[in-house]
């Protein structure tokens, strides 16, 4: 049989084709032959701004979740007991509320925030619903269950945030993604491991409302982590902080009224308590200021992987301020977990492909920009 001679650009296709196709028999998509990097550009791609960017604000995450933290820590375990979880999140909501509504009121009017409220109300009060219930079962679990069962499940929030990304979000994670994943994942185990073997354990009481309360907290966390990335990438940040603010205000307000009415008023507050409140909600508003920024840059998976690393730096703190000890299997877990991060990031996050219905004439075009400094 004659051998087919094919064209230059014929041959790129059918490289293309056969790429395309080794990879669905894998069950994973890659990048056409034509698009593959050698080794040094993916050196320069992880070395490059986009990465450096996007790291640096996961990690800057990660210590403000370290700081929440330590200050909640703190509050418990002073002179003077405080254990008022739905009032700290009140006044970080309160602050955002005010703080980025009146940046909108600023940049659309009132006429302009008024529009807002009345097309897409029902979206940010569903957004600040379940960011509000999501911060309360969490907290309330560890009071029911065991400090590592509440740890293992709150694990459960990165593969949600996988698979609501694709399902809902509709991105297409390529193989380097998943291996990410699993690598920090397996590192968050060594993680637990390394707290069984130090003995940090702490009995529940009631470890099956405990889970449960975990398991629902860390799902609709996963929600919460997606819902924002799909408004974030639709419309202003300045716009989706103020309304979570405001909406989550006014939840967290009744919620606080019902639950923590008691609690403040038989608190003692002395300087110290004050402190570690407002230095709660410091870190609380840099945080939610910030997560918009990393979701429109990279992903609500990137955003999650990037967390996981709040343990080592509590850890270092807890050192100093708690007379922590650290074992063998902490540098482990630590390695394992920035692996992963770094893996995940050997190819962009993936662009959403859902459909854009809260985008209008008036979007600012800068929406999909990948310039961090912009809150438009």
């Amino acid at each position: 049989m004659d051998k087919i001679e094919y064209t230059p650009q014929q041959q790129e296709q059918k490289s293309a084709l056969e790429a395309e196709t080794s990879s669905l028999d894998h069950g994973f998509p890659a990048e056409p032959a034509n698009q593959r990097r050698s080794p040094k550009e993916w050196g320069k791609s992880l070395f490059s701004r986009q990465f450096l960017t996007i790291f640096a604000l996961g990690q800057m995450l990660a210590l403000c979740i370290t700081a929440t933290t330590i200050l909640t820590t703190k509050l418990a375990q002073g002179e003077n007991p405080v254990s008022i979880p739905t009032t700290q999140s009140f006044l970080n909501y309160f602050v955002l509320g005010v703080v980025y509504t009146s940046v909108t009121l600023y940049k659309e009017g009132l006429s302009g925030w008024l529009d807002i409220i009345r097309r897409r109300a029902k979206f940010y009060i569903l957004f600040a619903l379940i960011d509000v219930e999501g911060n309360y079962f969490v907290v309330k679990a560890y009071n029911y269950t065991s400090l590592l069962s509440a740890m293992l499940l709150d694990a459960w929030t990165i593969p949600c945030v996988v698979l609501l990304s694709v399902f809902f979000l509709r991105m297409r994670f390529v193989r380097y993604h998943y291996l990410g994943v699993f690598i920090c994942m397996v590192g968050m185990a060594f993680l637990i491991w390394s707290d069984m073997v130090a003995g940090k354990d702490f009995p529940g009481s009631d470890y099956l409302k405990g889970d449960l309360f975990c398991l629902l907290g860390a799902t609709l966390y996963a929600l919460s982590n997606v819902g924002q990335e799909f408004l974030v990438r639709q419309r202003p940040m300045y716009e989706v902080v103020g309304q979570l603010g405001f909406w989550a205000t006014i939840i967290n307000g009744i919620q606080l009224a019902i639950l923590e009415r008691k609690e403040i008023a038989t608190i003692n507050w002395t300087p110290s308590v004050v402190g570690y409140i407002i230095g709660f909600d410091i870190a609380m508003f840099i945080m939610y200021s910030v997560s918009p920024i990393l979701l429109r840059l990279s992903s609500a998976t990137f955003f999650n992987l990037s967390l996981l690393t709040s343990d080592f730096y509590g850890l270092l703190f807890g050192i100093f301020l708690f007379n922590a000890t650290i074992n063998k299997i902490y540098p482990i877990a630590y390695v394992l977990i920035m692996l992963g991060i770094i893996i995940y990031n050997v190819k962009p996050a993936p662009e959403p492909q859902f459909k854009r219905i809260l985008q209008d004439d008036k979007s600012d075009t800068n929406l999909n920009s990948n310039d961090p400094t912009t809150m438009a």
